[in-house]
């Protein structure tokens, strides 16, 4: 072979490696852009959102976390894809649709509500997972020494209104109340959280309170009577079975004349006549944020700290209030129906 052949050779396989070079796929990176500009490149994503049951606060975080994380993906280039599905209120129900979660390979975990958060806990520790309307994760996640963020593949955020401020608004808008029927779920830790904290407070204030628990919502009418008969008031802390069935609690308490105060709006629209509230829109918008930072740029769940809810405010129920012949204070803010 000459020499003019083999060049000719030599250089044709050059050209080819370079061809193959420039050719390859490069649309699934999803690194974070590192050119100097500090903008994060994002790439395409399967987040799975695992929602406990379906009542309005819980569907509003839900929503305020698809248009927050999207908007998000969206600005920085890429795509997200949602997995959205209901629990019905069963811990069995939120395993099965965690265990698909893991077996498809979501690229992110959106637990909305403790039984979901404990279901994800159990399903992975691989994939990131954020929860959203959880009132303590401590309780939830069962640990000790809570110090703000879990050390593992999970953070998010939490929905608890200061408790303390919850009963000294009970007091403050009933002053001659003597008895106070704490009614909730047995079966979801976070409410027995909640309500200790409350019963402490109100008793160093004199009162005398009694738990009025419901194991589901078929119970849940006749436990609601019974706490009216020997009640000036009843509180009702974040409470999703109690949330998903507030018509059930109102069809009882009003005809009795027994105000309640809640811990969410979700079920103070539906049978309470106040409550020191948040925007679970927004509380789903701040986990977007956080999914974002997961996602995109890199953030490590176990190192974040678990986010609070916006400023609660003082909301009343106008329809119920009316029912009941009650004048809420100038301060408070009507809830919207």
């Amino acid at each position: 072979m000459n020499k003019k052949k083999l060049l000719a050779i030599l250089l044709s396989g050059a050209m080819a490696l370079s061809l193959a070079a420039c050719g390859s796929d490069t649309s699934n990176d999803t690194t974070t852009d590192t050119s100097g500009d500090g903008a994060a490149t994002a790439g395409n994503y399967t987040v799975g959102i695992c929602q406990q049951m379906q009542h309005a606060a819980l569907d509003e975080a839900t929503q305020g976390f698809q248009d927050k994380l999207t908007e998000l993906v969206t600005a920085a280039g890429g795509t997200v894809e949602f997995d959205p599905q209901n629990a019905s209120g069963e811990s069995s129900n939120a395993a099965t649709i965690i265990n698909g979660f893991v077996s498809s390979g979501v690229d992110l975990i959106m637990a909305n509500g403790t039984t979901s958060l404990q279901a994800a806990q159990a399903g992975t520790t691989d994939i990131p997972i954020l929860g959203t309307s959880i009132t303590d994760y401590a309780t939830a996640l069962q640990m000790e020494n809570w110090t703000g963020t879990s050390g593992t593949n999970i953070s998010g955020t939490t929905d608890l209104a200061p408790l303390e401020d919850q009963a000294q608004m009970l007091l403050d808008l009933f002053p001659d109340a003597q008895n106070v029927g704490l009614l909730y779920c047995s079966a979801e830790p976070n409410s027995v959280y909640q309500v200790n904290i409350v019963r402490e407070y109100l008793e160093g204030q004199g009162l005398t309170c009694t738990d009025y628990t419901f194991s589901d919502s078929n119970d849940l009418a006749s436990v609601t009577q019974t706490a009216c008969a020997s009640s000036d008031v009843i509180y009702i802390p974040t409470d999703n079975t109690a949330a998903s069935y507030a018509s059930t609690i109102h069809n009882v308490v009003v005809p009795a004349g027994v105000p309640v105060i809640t811990g969410d709006t979700g079920t103070c629209s539906g049978c309470g006549v106040a409550v020191l509230g948040i925007d679970y829109y927004e509380l789903g918008q701040i986990t977007g944020e956080m999914a974002y930072e997961i996602l995109v740029e890199g953030a490590d769940p176990a190192t974040m700290e678990v986010r609070s809810a916006p400023t609660p405010t003082k909301m009343y129920n106008p329809s119920i209030c009316e029912e009941l012949g009650i004048t809420p204070p100038e301060d408070y803010t009507a809830l919207e129906s």
